[in-house]
């Protein structure tokens, strides 16, 4: 392997760890939207059973406001780009459902990704192993970039 092929296989190595950076982050953040669906899902359940209750609002740096939730049977839905409906609770629950569906497709394919760039990392690695090994067969020092 030439001094060229080296550094191209450096840098490839770089990228991979950047991608499965990426990714490690991706995952994260949709283990936390499945998490705050699944606790919506079982707020909403909540409310459903008891429509009058106590609860804490948040108002900002870890600061709560109690208030009694008097609930109609709506809720009012965030759908994106800054578009919110009111759904009933049926329908809500069956709105996060399918999100929730969604998330865990998107974590499986996350999953799939993070693990082909794990063996291709540690592909590379062998590789780089070897390249070292035989520079040092050679008597080579391998150039610092």
């Amino acid at each position: 392997m030439s001094q060229e092929q080296a550094e191209q296989l450096m840098q490839q190595m770089q990228m991979l760890e950047t991608y499965f950076a990426d990714l490690s982050q991706r995952e994260g953040t949709f283990l936390s939207v499945f998490r705050e669906a699944a606790a919506a899902i079982e707020s909403i359940k909540s409310l459903s059973k008891n429509p009058e209750s106590d609860t804490l609002v948040p108002i900002g740096l870890g600061t709560y406001i109690p208030t009694k939730i008097s609930s109609n049977s709506k809720i009012i839905l965030n759908i994106g780009a800054g578009v919110a409906v009111e759904k009933d609770f049926t329908s809500a629950i069956n709105y996060l459902e399918e999100r929730i569906k969604e998330i865990e497709i998107a974590i499986q394919d996350t999953a799939a990704k993070k693990q082909d760039a794990a063996q291709r990392l540690e592909q590379g690695k062998a590789q780089v192993n070897q390249l070292m090994q035989a520079m040092q067969q050679h008597g080579q020092s391998p150039k610092s970039g």
